[in-house]
């Protein structure tokens, strides 16, 4: 019982901030699952099979709140079905340790461009509202949807920073977007999972838990990333990034680094992260207070040039 509430608050917390920054949903529960001794595969099913319903109130969720661009969804979920079938179909035949930490690095250096461009730029405005193209998002997505089901997790490390660093989507579109097409990636690597697989290893109670707890904070997530500024929003998923891919690296599967170091790099980042967030904070609070003392000097020009 004590496992299973446990697993329920994991999902909660897992969701709440998939919800808010794109991502980690997956990378949280999965990595739960493997402590505990759930063999990969079978993890990474189990994620994927809640993630059908935590996804589809996220996406709700998101829609309710105006967060999702449809054109997008469709154009990067269907890829990212395919990558996430061929994906679960083949895991237990691959071999990901070695592109492990070659996929972190790519990460880590979107992610770092998504710190850095948000903090010291704010949001970039002058690609707002250009189209994505189907031959950006066709191919991320296969690669995503590929990356998340043989890894439990990758949907939103993949397609977040990318859309993010492409500047022609608001963060919170960027958000929901990415939220709401991963139901047809959680659907396809659930799908391929059972056929390869069929049921074994794959504790339905936690799927249900793993389910309501994530279910219970889609809705909250959703207005988080609603009324949170997308200045802010991005220094936040900048950070997240950093902070995820430089651990995969500094782990077994990469440089395998001295414990010290390795907190003496997360102090840094850290630090680092909690700077950009405070001055992007700080910028936020000028710009606007900027655009407030703008406001009456334009209606006055516009009352003096207008007829009486």
């Amino acid at each position: 019982m004590r496992k299973l509430v446990l697993l329920a608050v994991v999902g909660f917390l897992a969701q709440l901030v998939d919800g808010s920054l794109g991502m980690a949903y997956g990378v949280t529960t999965t990595t739960l699952l493997l402590a505990i001794g759930t063999n990969p595969a079978a993890a990474s099913a189990t994620v994927h099979l809640a993630e059908i319903g935590t996804t589809l109130f996220s996406g709700a969720s998101h829609w309710r709140f105006g967060n999702v661009d449809w054109g997008v969804v469709a154009k990067i979920g269907i890829p990212g079905a395919v990558g996430a079938f061929a994906g679960a179909t083949f895991l237990s035949s691959l071999d990901t340790g070695t592109a492990k930490p070659v996929m972190s690095g790519i990460l880590l250096v979107l992610g770092l461009y998504v710190l850095v461009r948000f903090t010291v730029k704010g949001l970039r405005k002058d690609r707002l509202g250009q189209p994505l193209r189907k031959r950006f998002l066709g191919p991320l997505g296969l690669f995503a949807g590929f990356v998340d089901a043989t890894g439990g997790g990758g949907w939103g490390p993949v397609g977040t920073p990318a859309l993010l660093a492409s500047g022609r989507i608001e963060p919170r579109k960027t958000i929901g977007s990415i939220d709401t097409s991963e139901f047809l990636v959680a659907l396809a690597a659930s799908l391929g999972f059972l056929f390869a697989l069929g049921s074994q290893g794959i504790e339905w109670s936690w799927v249900i838990v793993l389910l309501v707890g994530g279910a219970i904070a889609a809705p909250i997530a959703a207005y988080i990333v609603r009324v949170v500024p997308p200045r802010i929003l991005g220094s936040l998923v900048g950070g997240l990034i950093v902070l995820t891919n430089a651990r995969t690296l500094m782990g077994k599967d990469g440089f395998a680094l001295d414990s010290t170091v390795k907190w003496v790099v997360y102090g840094l980042v850290w630090a680092a992260w909690i700077g950009a967030v405070a001055w992007s904070t700080k910028e936020h609070r000028r710009e606007r207070a900027a655009e407030q003392a703008q406001g009456p000097h334009e209606d006055e020009r516009e009352r003096v040039g207008s007829p009486a």
